[in-house]
């Protein structure tokens, strides 16, 4: 297998591969994941990438098909069976602009497989198959380099079936989730983005889904013998990434954090199957709230794991300002606590200076919080899904600045004890409080937007 894609590496650039080509793609070959092959190299992740989008381009020219790391193999495979099978007398065989002869070849270059190998009356080839249409193009990720490195490991070393970004709305779980995708992606078989901002049901999504992974069979198949797999069959024959974005849609307003809608409990029992059947894929859930089902806390034996997305750094955070041409020297660390370091809620602060002219030393004077209608209306959308029980703690913890006790809480004879504390574990999964040993405190912007609004009435 090595040989053969030195040949075709040979014919086009005229020079054989290198030790860092050979060691990519045998490492490509055994399933091994680029840093990791870096670590054995001795050199960057990046130009381990850099190294292997070379020769993807090579063979992909070379062979007339698109080439990556996700179907080099399988490809690879292909060619070898189409080039020794048994079954043909041809002396030789052409394979894209390149000619092989069957005595000058022995498959004995190619490793075990740890797979079965691809029928050879196929004449399909496993590819990558993607569809990001819905992936917003975000293409500015402020530095979000460990939280990253923390989901790389859980998708491409871990394995991980289901995994979570959460936090408050505005915090760059989206943003988060299309860097990733663009730098993990060709570890796939299949990647797809879903937003489930029209709430479609879950008959609709699979349905939509199965035809997405199915495409490839149709094309090779014909409708009377092709009889599509069901989902989760799919996800456990391909090594499929799926995206569901926005989704806080499937579950209830004015309910705690987590509870489906009715219409909606289709999606309990797949996320259900994800987490227990045996598969290679993974699914990842982006929203302001998330099933209850997923941990709150992580353990490294369960295939289920949680992100929680903390706000930008105080340098990071200045980046923002930069941009939009506001003098960050006068942005301070204090702003920017205040803010939370959240992203969305600082660029419409940014965006306010722009537009006014104004510099945040004259706009922002001793203990001054401000609220641009912007910011009131992406917390507003967040307040509107509280249920009365938390609406009713959050006014509780807004008469107060400092952090307040669990039992102080409990002291409000008009909730019950198990009222309070489920209001208290949905609010913190919201993102909404802040917890400090056993205090909880609701943080200033949300504080000064309880009081002066009128979403505590039932906005």
């Amino acid at each position: 297998m090595l040989k053969l894609a030195d040949e075709l590496v040979f014919a086009k650039t005229g020079q054989h591969l290198d030790d860092l080509q050979e060691a990519v793609l045998r490492g490509t070959i055994q399933g091994e994941t680029y840093q990791k092959i870096a670590d054995e190299s001795h050199c960057s992740e990046g130009h381990v990438r850099d190294v292997g989008s070379k020769l993807w381009q090579i063979l992909s020219e070379m062979l007339g098909e698109d080439i990556h790391k996700g179907n080099y193999r399988a490809t690879m495979e292909r060619l070898e069976i189409s080039i020794f099978s048994d079954n043909s007398h041809r002396d030789s065989v052409k394979i894209g602009s390149v000619n092989f002869c069957r005595e000058n070849r022995h498959p004995s270059d190619m490793p075990p497989s740890k797979n079965n190998l691809k029928n050879p009356g196929t004449t399909g080839t496993e590819t990558l198959h993607e569809d990001l249409s819905e992936m917003p193009d975000l293409r500015i990720c402020y530095d979000r380099t460990d939280e990253l490195k923390t989901l790389k490991k859980w998708v491409i070393q871990d394995n991980c079936r289901l995994i979570t970004i959460e936090g408050i709305s505005g915090i760059g779980k989206t943003t988060l989730a299309t860097e990733l995708i663009r730098e993990i992606k060709d570890e796939f078989d299949y990647v797809v983005w879903r937003s489930l901002e029209k709430c479609p049901t879950f008959a609709q999504l699979e349905e939509n889904l199965i035809d997405f992974f199915s495409e490839r069979s149709k094309i090779t198949l014909s409708k009377k013998r092709h009889q599509p797999l069901s989902l989760s069959k799919y996800l456990q024959k391909h090594r499929c990434l799926i995206v569901f974005d926005d989704i806080h849609n499937l579950f209830s307003s004015r309910k705690f954090a987590g509870e489906y809608k009715p219409e909606n409990q289709d999606y309990a029992t797949f996320f259900k199957q994800i987490e227990e059947l045996s598969h290679q894929s993974c699914l990842l859930l982006l929203g302001w709230e998330q099933p209850r089902q997923v941990p709150q806390h992580n353990n490294e034996y369960h295939p289920i794991h949680s992100l929680k997305l903390r706000g930008l750094n105080y340098k990071t955070s200045l980046k923002i300002f930069k941009d939009r041409g506001v003098v960050s020297s006068e942005i301070s660390q204090p702003l920017i606590s205040l803010y939370q370091g959240n992203p969305l809620w600082l660029k419409i602060l940014a965006t306010l200076m722009q537009d006014l002219d104004i510099s945040p030393r004259e706009l922002f004077l001793e203990n001054t919080i401000l609220l641009p209608e912007d910011l009131k209306d992406n917390l507003r959308q967040q307040f509107k899904r509280l249920s009365k029980i938390e609406i009713e703690v959050i006014s509780r913890l807004a008469q107060e600045e400092n952090p307040v006790t669990l039992a102080r809480l409990l002291e409000d004879n008009n909730i019950s004890a198990s009222e309070v504390l489920n209001a208290l574990q949905s609010l913190t999964r919201r993102g909404l409080i802040e917890k400090n040993e056993k205090s909880y405190l609701l943080p200033p912007i949300l504080r000064y937007y309880a009081i002066s609004s009128m979403t505590l009435d039932g906005d």
